[in-house]
């Protein structure tokens, strides 16, 4: 299953489906390897059984004989057609004898293949390497179980909480390490949302950029958030109701979206008890003076204050970022089927 995840790994992170690896198995030998590489392409399943990916010590081949193996895959394999064929049906026409999943597939139209694998007389296991196929997938995960976007607020301080010193300036207050760590986290996002203030008043580009300084390969959908005029090419969404947003994006199949502010909207999202995780980039520069990170949160002592859980603490170049947890009331993560053996 280890492996299986490395494989996952290769495939995109954005995008309406999940990163998938597979791993096929006779006699403790592998005999065959694959992932999914986007929507429209062949599943992990699929493309294990191809034989196109070279295993160790082996080459690639026209197609795998798997009667009798056994299929390792981070996902229950899907029970749908869609852009591409049903993976319960090919595994079950290879002749698999044996499947061992991580996660269930929470998602009600591709969901149930470990039913029909059963019905089809082959052995299915679930819950092998759940914990950590969980935390690759969690923003799909999780999305896909609530029905709304994995938010995730990314924010860029000084050591006293400012995002702007008293003259409005704001770039830049992080390092180059600390930028290029966000432009691949961009990278990896679905949506990135902004409010109107920030988009007039900084002009941000929002787009993804590799450390040379070239577009990466994948670009996030811009979102704008409010009534006043965004650029164009942008998704404006208008009103100032965050969950209002995570509908409309949710309709789009947005699985992960990344707030970057400014301090109003960063206040609504954490005020409606939708975000799911705080990045913080901060920089050791003091201003003692100038527009805080997040605005007023209605919270009038500290007893009240909004506790995070942190996550990872890590050095990118003079600064530092702390990843924190936000427990919502719907947190879904780490619902997965309790079945261990069957």
């Amino acid at each position: 299953m280890t492996r299986a995840v490395e494989l996952a790994l290769r495939g995109p992170a954005a995008g309406p489906n999940p990163r998938v690896g597979c791993v096929l198995l006779r006699d403790g030998v592998v005999i065959g390897e694959g992932w999914h590489r986007g929507a429209g392409t062949a599943h992990a399943e699929v493309d294990a059984l191809s034989g196109r990916q070279p295993v160790p010590g082996g080459r690639p081949a026209n197609s795998v004989d798997a009667r009798g193996a056994t299929a390792v895959v981070t996902l229950e394999p899907c029970a749908h057609t869609g852009r591409t064929g049903p993976c319960t049906q090919a595994l079950i026409d290879a002749g698999v004898a044996r499947v061992v999943i991580a996660v269930p597939d929470p998602n009600p139209v591709a969901g149930g293949g470990a039913a029909l694998l059963r019905a089809a007389g082959i052995e299915v296991v679930v819950g092998v390497g759940a914990e950590q196929v969980e935390a690759m997938l969690e923003p799909w995960l999780v999305a896909v179980r609530r029905g709304q976007p994995f938010v995730t607020l990314k924010l860029a301080t000084t050591l006293d909480g400012r995002v702007a010193a008293a003259d409005g300036s704001s770039r830049w207050i992080t390092s180059p390490e600390s930028r290029a760590h966000a432009h691949a986290l961009r990278a990896e996002v679905d949506a990135i949302l902004v409010g109107t203030g920030t988009a007039l008043a900084d002009r941000p580009a929002l787009t993804a950029r590799t450390p040379d300084g070239s577009p990466a390969a994948h670009q996030p959908l811009r979102v704008v958030l409010g009534d006043r005029a965004a650029p164009g090419d942008w998704l404006r969404i208008t009103g100032h109701d965050p969950a209002a947003a995570l509908a409309v994006l949710a309709e789009r199949e947005v699985r992960h979206v990344l707030v970057e502010g400014g301090p109003t909207v960063s206040a609504a999202f954490l005020r409606a008890g939708l975000v799911d995780r705080v990045l913080t980039y901060v920089a050791p520069v003091l201003l003692g003076a100038g527009r805080s990170a997040v605005e007023d949160l209605g919270i009038g002592t500290l007893a009240d204050g909004l506790r995070l859980a942190t996550e990872d603490v890590r050095r990118l170049g003079p600064d530092v970022l702390v990843s924190a947890r936000v427990r919502r009331e719907d947190d879904v993560r780490g619902r997965h089927d309790s079945e261990e053996t069957h």
